[in-house]
């Protein structure tokens, strides 16, 4: 696969808390670290997102009495599912993995950061509705294909793929270097809307060297 000077990696949420042992452990996320970092030497323009929850957030199970993690409940802006607390700003958990190193990153999107409202998507909060302001950063740059990777596939990298086409960009998810945190049937449900908005599914080694 030929990169263009319109193309960008979007590196998702790649954060300790979703690292084994983090507060959210995404099972062999560290692994897609270092295809990362090789990945994003590729591209020109390289654009992370960081999950930015302050305490109490409407996504933590704690803030629902007699709820668990992992639970679904009903919220104004339709469902929502219950995790244990994480990425709680200014904490260790919320930094980047340590390993993580991409210096020639061009902006840091912070999401999750409204308490009563969750965001998955790079693009739009989880009303599907609230605009991060990504969107208007990449028109401006005529940044238009994004490649995604980062954590999780079936929650965030899912959302902001399938956001992100819908709203005019083309949008390619590299999937090797992202890891799912496989509730039910839920990597069988992004395959199949990634599928549905004819988004491409992609392994790193695609890309010439």
């Amino acid at each position: 696969m030929q990169l263009q000077p319109t193309d960008a990696l979007l590196v998702i949420d790649v954060q300790n808390d979703f690292m084994p042992g983090g507060a959210l452990a995404i099972p062999d996320g560290d692994a897609i670290v270092p295809l990362i970092n090789t990945l994003a030497k590729k591209f020109d323009h390289v654009i992370l997102t960081q999950d930015w929850h302050p305490a109490q957030h409407i996504s933590f199970a704690t803030t629902h009495p007699n709820k668990n993690p992992f639970e679904v409940i009903k919220v104004p802006y339709g469902p929502q599912t219950l995790w244990p607390e994480h990425v709680l700003q200014h904490t260790e958990g919320a930094a980047f993995h340590p390993a993580l190193h991409i210096p020639h990153a061009e902006l840091i999107l912070r999401k999750g950061f409204r308490r009563h409202i969750d965001s998955y998507s790079a693009f739009l909060e989880n009303d599907h509705h609230t605009p991060t302001g990504l969107a208007g950063y990449l028109r401006e740059r005529n940044l238009t294909r994004l490649f995604l990777c980062g954590l999780a596939y079936d929650f965030c990298v899912r959302y902001s793929a399938i956001d992100g086409h819908k709203l005019g960009f083309e949008t390619i998810v590299i999937e090797d270097a992202t890891r799912p945190v496989n509730l039910p049937n839920t990597v069988a449900e992004t395959n199949t809307a990634l599928a549905t908005n004819r988004i491409a599914r992609i392994l790193s080694k695609e890309f010439n060297t």
